[in-house]
């Protein structure tokens, strides 16, 4: 069983300025700050290449079924192997073994918009509470992409 989250940017601005950004540190700084890491780490070998992300944030506000599996923080590392400056693959570790994300990432240029699309599969491997654990997580990486979004609207706008 697994939960698939897909999630589109849509952003005003040509497909290299979108490149330029998802490949910039400080861009990838700002999404850490913006979804309140305890502390980051950004490493980019450039686009195509890789992009690997890892920050540490606290649990606080999750509910108390999930609680004892995650603890009172979490440290999540994010590894993007873009092939070219349209596709990545997407391997997400929640920091929670019993959790796994994986999917993709496409960016593509509609007009004078880019849209970057993130698809990701949730599969958690818990009995009897997995279902509920894949539901937040899937969440919690919904609301990931939408800090990421508004961060990357207030970089391209200048």
């Amino acid at each position: 069983m697994s939960t698939t989250v897909t999630f589109d940017m849509t952003y005003d601005a040509p497909l290299a300025a979108v490149t330029a950004m998802l490949a910039d540190a400080a861009f990838r700084e700002a999404v850490c700050d913006a979804q309140h890491a305890t502390s980051r780490s950004v490493s980019i070998s450039g686009i195509p290449g890789t992009v690997d992300v890892t920050f540490t944030q606290q649990t606080e506000g999750i509910p108390s079924f999930a609680q004892k599996f995650v603890g009172s923080t979490v440290t999540v590392s994010q590894h993007e192997t873009w092939s070219t400056a349209h596709a990545a693959t997407l391997d997400i570790d929640a920091g929670v073994p019993i959790a796994a994300i994986k999917g993709s990432v496409a960016v593509a240029e509609r007009g004078a918009q880019t849209v970057e699309t993130v698809t990701m599969q949730v599969t958690v491997k818990v009995p009897l509470v997995g279902g509920k654990l894949e539901s937040l997580v899937a969440d919690m990486m919904r609301k990931a992409l939408t800090k990421e979004y508004a961060v990357g609207k207030s970089y391209l706008a200048g």
